[in-house]
């Protein structure tokens, strides 16, 4: 719709009035005399010519208004004539009619017609010339025509989504994850925001060791569901290595709804996530991604190495943020194949910063977490599988070295231990293990860490410049000491 005459006074155009012309206003029957029916003032004017005729002329009276529908059907000739004073006036600019003699009821609805039809012609007329009547057919449009917008009142009253929808699966899953508040037992009382889910109807809660580390020595925590109930809860035991803990309510509820565990192993990229947390303390956030890679040896923590964490990831782009740790990522079926628990930062490093989502999070395959999570219910203390080895952990590239001297000036390979049984040796380089390679010492203890003590799995390693393999049987250490 053309708005280059919004600025001036429409009504200076003589051709396209932008209003009606007022009923005192003679000159607008003048205007077009072929698209109206003649002025009632004409019809008193010819009623006495017959009078001589016949005497009773309330005959003629009542008759009127057939009379005035005879003059009807002259109007299509009338048109041509837009030219002469179109548009015609609207029904309000012809009260006179009803002055002298009553209309009758045809006459208005044939008046309206001709209105509408006038209306329509001018819709269409305006968008050939534009300017003045276009702006005149909106401005006369709200009282002829209806909306075509369909509000959402008039939507479906019974939307149902399918199975296997986004919605659909965060719809299942958001009454079984949890939004957990730490607090430390020290007098500041800090701690942290992070998420778990709901993993059997005793009442245990699946998380990261990070989100309850800080009270877990004397502090507190809660656990609120999607529902808003909250419940205390205790930690029941922490992995520091694998960076996986269990809660357990104290008072929990009957009717949990456990999340179904799926296999980690049978994920391939370019399968389709569902994260769902408490990014920056939002609970019961959902996003959406991919499997954007697989086996990725991640390390997070503070850097220290004490408290460090090692996984082989499941990478998603799926967003991430603070506040999602311990959260599932789920598999378009609604089943938990990680545990969100770590972000690539702009910053570098991997880690729990609060630096937001550039679509690199980080999650504990949930075999591990599963495997890992029995053992932390059932003796409270963690179980990591070892090679009796200690290798050196800021070379990359080139393999784990097996390092010169252990901690603590203890031997770099434990006598009797899966390493020496082995045969390997200080200065050995480990560049396999299994079916992965091996480019680090974190890469090296990510993959270790897949496997439960007494696996035996290949090792692939070189000595002076030559490569050799060997078969590790994988011992065992207990707790995070």
């Amino acid at each position: 719709m053309s708005t280059e005459n919004e600025g001036t006074p429409v009504p200076a155009d003589p051709a396209a009035p932008s209003a009606p012309p007022t009923p005192p206003a003679p000159p607008a029957p003048a205007a077009s005399p072929s698209l109206e029916k003649p002025a009632p003032e004409s019809v008193p004017q010819a009623a006495p010519e017959p009078t001589p005729q016949t005497a009773p002329q309330p005959v003629p009276q009542a008759d009127e208004p057939t009379a005035v529908q005879a003059a009807v059907p002259a109007a299509p000739p009338a048109a041509a004539a837009p030219a002469g004073g179109w548009p015609p006036p609207p029904p309000p600019a012809v009260p006179a009619w009803g002055a002298p003699h009553p209309p009758a009821p045809e006459a208005p609805r044939r008046r309206i017609g001709g209105l509408v039809a006038a209306v329509l012609v001018a819709s269409l007329v305006a968008g050939g010339i534009g300017g003045g009547i276009g702006y005149w057919a909106a401005e006369r449009g709200d009282n002829g025509f209806s909306s075509t917008t369909v509000s959402s009142g008039q939507a479906p009253a019974s939307f149902k989504r399918d199975p296997g929808t986004v919605a659909a699966v965060a719809a299942k899953a958001l009454p079984s994850v949890v939004t957990i508040q730490a607090k430390s037992g020290g007098q500041d009382g800090e701690g942290g925001t992070g998420t778990g889910f709901v993993y059997d109807q005793e009442g245990h809660i699946v998380t990261n060791n990070h989100v309850v580390a800080s009270a877990a020595d004397g502090g507190t925590l809660s656990v609120t569901f999607s529902d808003g109930k909250t419940y205390d809860a205790e930690v029941v035991g922490r992995a520091e290595g694998y960076d996986v803990a269990v809660l357990k309510l104290k008072d929990a509820p009957k009717g949990l709804t456990p999340l179904p565990l799926g296999d980690s192993d049978k994920v391939a990229v370019g399968d389709s996530t569902i994260a769902i947390g408490a990014p920056f303390g939002l609970s019961n956030t959902v996003t959406t991604g991919i499997i954007s890679a697989k086996n990725r040896p991640v390390a997070s923590g503070d850097g220290s190495g004490g408290s460090n964490s090692y996984m082989s990831a499941l990478q998603t782009d799926a967003s991430i943020n603070p506040g999602n740790s311990g959260g599932p990522l789920l598999d378009a079926s609604g089943a938990v194949i990680g545990i969100n628990s770590a972000i690539q930062s702009t910053s570098g490093g991997f880690g729990q910063s609060q630096a937001g989502s550039i679509g690199l999070g980080f999650a504990i395959p949930v075999n591990q977490a599963k495997n890992v999570a029995q053992q932390l219910i059932k003796t409270g203390k963690p179980v990591y599988p070892v090679i009796g080895a200690t290798v050196n952990m800021n070379d990359k590239g080139q393999g784990a070295t097996i390092a010169t001297q252990g901690s603590g000036g203890t031997a770099p390979v434990t006598p009797d231990g899966p390493a020496a049984k082995a045969g390997l040796k200080a200065g050995d380089v480990i560049t396999g293990f299994g079916d992965h390679p091996i480019d680090s010492g974190r890469t090296l203890i990510s993959e270790i860490w897949t496997y439960k003590p007494g696996d035996s799995v290949k090792i692939t390693y070189e000595r002076d410049g030559k490569t050799a393999t060997a078969t590790v049987t994988l011992g065992e250490r207990t707790g995070d000491s």
